[in-house]
């Protein structure tokens, strides 16, 4: 049985912050009320596609591409302009409520915060700052240090080693099942919130601790005791 973890690392889109403000753009461009569904789950096919076979684009390529294909097929404008316009919502992502109650949660126990995303460091500090919860987090980390995204096991074992920690007392906690499965792969103690998917998948290895709220996600991970 895991222990309680010394350093949790936190997935950032839609585990922190809301696709909401890049739903309101892909509605203005033809998308419709559903178009993250149409959009980013093909975003996240293709980026763990190129994973999946050893290779590597940056998050904002990976983006364009399958946003340019989504666009296409919904027969919008699929120009450059209209592409990037819609990105720019990722700069004006909110915050979720329970995240500042989770972090400092975690900072009143002193186990160390961190953030893993498949997009930037510099992105990921951005929305930090302007979430104004910067000060809980102990630094972003990215994919983009090893060129392999999530859920490789490259990046959660970079993550560990950049902390110095050994992954059997490293945590991640996101909303993805499919992140979760990575980073239990990799021996990492692994925290899922139901407030995206709802229901976990059974094809993929059982968290270590769930909640409704990322609040009841660290409390749980935080009250794991190991096997005697």
């Amino acid at each position: 049985m895991a222990r309680p973890p010394a350093v949790v690392l936190f997935d950032v889109i839609e585990t922190l912050f809301s696709l909401e403000a890049v739903r309101t753009r892909l509605k203005g461009a033809g998308l419709g009320d559903d178009g993250v569904d149409r959009w980013f789950p093909r975003f996240l096919r293709d980026g763990i596609a190129l994973a999946a076979s050893a290779d590597f684009r940056p998050f904002r390529e990976v983006a364009q591409a399958s946003l340019h294909d989504a666009l296409r097929i919904a027969g919008a404008d699929a120009s450059d302009g209209a592409v990037d316009n819609i990105l720019e919502g990722f700069s004006e992502l909110d915050v979720y409520d329970d995240v500042r109650p989770a972090l400092e949660f975690l900072r009143d126990r002193a186990i160390r915060v961190l953030t893993l995303s498949n997009g930037s460091a510099a992105s990921a500090r951005l929305l930090l700052d302007r979430a104004g919860v910067a000060p809980l987090v102990e630094s972003a980390l990215s994919a983009d240090d090893v060129r392999l995204w999530k859920p490789r096991p490259e990046p959660y074992l970079h993550a560990c080693a950049a902390v110095g920690v050994p992954p059997d007392r490293v945590a991640l906690v996101a909303v993805h099942a499919w992140d979760i499965q990575g980073a239990a792969s990799a021996g990492l103690i692994t925290g899922w919130c139901a407030r995206l998917e709802r229901e976990y998948s059974p094809l993929f290895r059982t968290p270590d601790a769930t909640g409704e709220t990322l609040l009841g996600v660290v409390r749980a991970l935080a009250a794991l005791e190991p096997a005697q």
